[in-house]
């Protein structure tokens, strides 16, 4: 599968998408709950459902910038920066109000600043003590990518150079391997605070997805090549994964181990490498992810947004106001549980997201879309 608008046709890329959101929520979801025992090992690794997300984040919003090149024009930055506030804004800053007007909405008591939330630098200076709304660290560093991927594509492609970008992807892979060395070797009791969650060291997911862009479009013959190879670009891929569950068996990021350390300092790019290749054969014809169907994928596709957003305060208050379903630690409470998230995320979907896009249509004069398929491949986290 080679040409460019029929990514958005697979499958894979909405099992991709509802699988990291998921394994994000029940890994959230273990704070308020027993999960069930055949579930743990995937919660315990959970956090690398967010480097998902942003391997396919640098992947189709690289796409989106690297696409007018192809019809020798040039990417419109007054465009791209209203189409991701649109895409973004109106269902963050709604859930940023519920937490600071709603105090029963909050999983923790104390919040960051608003200014944070407000300049998106939350990931910054992070501290356990002022934790509610935790979960955006996140989209903070996808903002940061947000702002400053446009004006590096504009200034990379003005004299293109294979050189030049594999430099600058080589010293953005390089510069976060020793700045995490150097974090971790002086703040080993911190590795959470100074190293999990500032955008400086959680780049590698994101320049693995730019990478898979900038092959789709000027080297379709690698593109192709690849594409031929779906299966074994996922195998090599998991492999990669294993190896980083390897590095991280038994501990978490913030371990005194050496294999976890090694884990902080080499795992996030060997991680991104796998689920680059992962994400690239869910684009394979040949490939598994591109060949089923999986029931409720599309679902959870276009409401990943929303239930990132939701979960973990609708959860909150399911385990204190309704705490005899919620602390039974069985099926009955898990229902609740995802009925009441997705119900939360479904009504922030349809209330806030939608509106904004189609306003969004309207203000810059679109022929109207298939918003919930648009935003399966025009992600916002």
């Amino acid at each position: 599968m080679t040409s460019t608008g029929s990514i958005s046709r697979l499958h894979g890329l909405d099992t991709l998408r509802a699988f990291a959101v998921l394994v994000v929520v029940l890994y959230h979801l273990t704070i308020f709950g027993e999960l069930p025992q055949a579930l743990l090992p995937v919660t315990y690794y959970g956090f690398m459902g967010v480097d998902l997300f942003f391997v396919l984040s640098g992947f189709l919003i690289g796409r989106q910038l690297l696409k007018p090149y192809l019809r020798g024009k040039r990417p419109s930055i007054r465009e791209f920066y209203l189409r991701r506030a649109y895409r973004i804004l109106p269902a963050y800053f709604v859930v940023v109000a519920l937490y600071f007007l709603v105090p029963a909405w909050r999983d923790y008591p104390q919040l960051p600043s608003l200014w944070k939330f407000l300049t998106f630098t939350m990931n910054f200076g992070f501290t356990f003590s002022t934790r509610a709304f935790s979960h955006a660290w996140s989209l903070c560093v996808e903002e940061h990518f947000y702002l400053m991927l446009p004006w590096l594509v504009l200034l990379m492609m003005r004299k293109p150079s294979a050189t030049k970008t594999i430099s600058l992807i080589a010293c953005v892979v390089a510069g976060g391997i020793a700045l995490r060395w150097w974090l971790v070797l002086q703040y080993p009791d911190a590795v959470y605070e100074r190293v999990y969650y500032p955008t400086y060291t959680r780049l590698d997911g994101l320049m693995v997805g730019v990478c898979l862009a900038l092959v789709h479009a000027f080297r379709p013959s690698w593109w192709k090549a690849w594409m031929r190879r779906g299966h074994l670009l996922f195998l090599a891929g998991t492999a990669c994964v294993a190896a980083v569950v390897w590095m991280f068996r038994g501990q978490d990021l913030g371990s005194d181990t050496g294999a976890a350390k090694w884990g902080v300092i080499v795992g996030f790019p060997l991680l991104s490498l796998g689920l680059g290749m992962v994400t690239a054969s869910a684009m394979s014809e040949s490939g598994w992810l591109a060949r089923v169907r999986v029931p409720g994928a599309e679902m959870l596709a276009t409401l990943a947004f929303a239930l990132y957003l939701t979960h973990k305060p609708v959860a909150h208050f399911v385990m204190v106001h309704v705490p005899s379903v919620a602390e039974a630690h069985g099926p009955a409470s898990w229902l609740m549980y995802a009925v009441v998230c997705l119900g939360a995320a479904l009504v922030l979907h349809v209330v806030v997201e939608r509106p904004a896009l189609w306003l969004r249509d309207r203000t810059l004069r679109e022929t109207p879309k298939d918003l919930d398929a648009e935003m399966r491949v025009d992600p916002a986290l």
